[in-house]
């Protein structure tokens, strides 16, 4: 009887995680930032119809980076929790904290017992009236709570260092345009023109639906 083929453990998960962070790096990259009035999403994106940023609730977004049937995939599962628990509870229970919880317990299931991990790490967003959260969910399903910004995507540390240069909490969101798009400009060492920009804002002012899309004619105006 021929023994079945071994690998150890520790060369697995490695073998997993290297996997997963080459499909990552191949996606354009994504920065989160609280500006004065809210929260600010945005990031390369020529199509129009393919969105990488989503809302799920009432003041509860999504970003993500990978591969996009993947993260499709845990956005959809994410607006069904978040109905089935404002539903059977209240709005008010649906939070930022415990969405991304969910997200880390599938994402880490399925990087240890899949045979393919996901190629996606996401961004959950959640507006305060005092506080904003932002959760930063990898592909293994580690969850890190993010203070002021967060970035996803290739040459993610180097996007983190740009925008934490000239990050400021109290900046207004023409600011914070100008700063994502400044600091992914300096990464992709490109010009990219308004209309391949995907952005979105959770803003407190809206009422109780807080997320908006930002078109083109928005983004030029920070020009």
């Amino acid at each position: 009887m021929t023994a079945p083929f071994y690998v150890p453990p520790e060369q697995l998960i490695k073998d997993r995680a290297e996997f997963a962070r080459k499909g990552i790096q191949r996606g354009r990259p994504i920065a989160v930032i609280e500006y004065d009035r809210g929260i600010l999403l945005m990031g390369e994106n020529p199509s129009r119809s393919l969105h990488k940023i989503g809302e799920v609730y009432d003041r509860v977004a999504f970003a993500g980076v990978g591969r996009f049937n993947e993260f499709e995939t845990l956005r959809v599962a994410g607006i069904r929790y978040a109905d089935v628990k404002g539903y059977a509870y209240a709005r008010a229970d649906v939070t930022g904290k415990g969405l991304a919880n969910a997200y880390s317990q599938t994402l880490g299931q399925i990087f240890t017992h899949e045979v393919k991990p996901y190629e996606v790490e996401i961004v959950v967003a959640e507006l305060g009236d005092d506080d904003n959260h932002l959760y930063h969910v990898r592909y293994d399903g580690t969850l890190r709570d993010e203070e002021g910004f967060a970035t996803l995507g290739g040459e993610e540390e180097r996007l983190r260092e740009a925008i934490g240069a000239a990050y400021r909490p109290d900046m207004t969101l023409d600011e914070a345009i100008a700063v994502i798009r400044t600091a992914i400009g300096s990464i992709t060492e490109a010009e990219i023109p308004d209309e391949a920009w995907e952005a979105a804002v959770l803003d407190r002012t809206q009422g109780r639906r807080t997320f908006r899309r930002l078109d083109a004619a928005a983004l030029s105006a920070t020009d």
